[in-house]
């Protein structure tokens, strides 16, 4: 929820910087229906069904990291998606190295004045986390109390690149022509052809 409310964010601070939030239609998206899926799992198993088996969980937790690498894989040519596949590698690399969940630190859930709910977690404290300083460290307080990791931060950043870099874009090119050339007359006056030289034959 939270990236969600930071994309929010980006897209807020286009038009501050001059930028037109209309270009954003110009993307051309490959498989856009990856990420709502992937989104829409992890809506199932930590909101909607918690309380289900968590080794089936844990599983469908790294597969909508898989399907969300495949989406920007296939879209790496856009500006800040680089960024972005890095913020998101480094957050599956926490998850699968910590059998399906992101760690996460009690310090920083408990400084964010975050609730923790029953059932499965995406994000947890755990009791022997592996590279804990991938995970979810950062506390997030507010309306919207959360924990970011390092990933989710690239993330943001990364995001913050492509719609500037995709708002700011001229929609067209346009093409100078140098002074000397615009000097130039339309039509040139015709010349007089050079005089014959022959010999002459006495």
């Amino acid at each position: 929820m939270i990236l969600i409310a930071l994309a929010a964010l980006c897209l807020l601070s286009v038009p501050l910087t001059g930028g037109r939030l209309s270009r954003l239609a110009d993307i051309r998206l490959r498989g856009a229906w990856v990420p709502i899926a992937a989104l829409a799992l992890q809506v199932v198993i930590v909101t909607i069904a918690p309380d289900g088996n968590p080794t089936l969980h844990k599983a469908v937790h790294i597969a909508t990291y898989v399907l969300i690498g495949v989406f920007l894989w296939a879209n790496r040519r856009l500006p800040g998606v680089k960024v972005i596949s890095l913020g998101a590698f480094l957050n599956g690399l926490a998850i699968v190295l910590n059998g399906g969940q992101m760690p996460a630190s009690l310090t920083a859930q408990r400084l964010a004045g975050l609730h923790i709910g029953t059932g499965f977690q995406n994000s947890a404290a755990l009791a022997h986390p592996v590279v804990p300083f991938l995970g979810d460290v950062i506390p997030w307080p507010g309306p919207l109390p959360n924990v970011l990791s390092v990933g989710d931060c690239m993330i943001y950043i990364g995001t913050l690149v492509l719609v500037h870099r995709v708002c700011a874009r001229s929609a067209r090119i346009r093409v100078t022509l140098p002074a000397a050339l615009e000097r130039t007359p339309a039509h040139p006056a015709p010349t007089s052809p050079p005089p014959f030289i022959g010999s002459s034959r006495g």
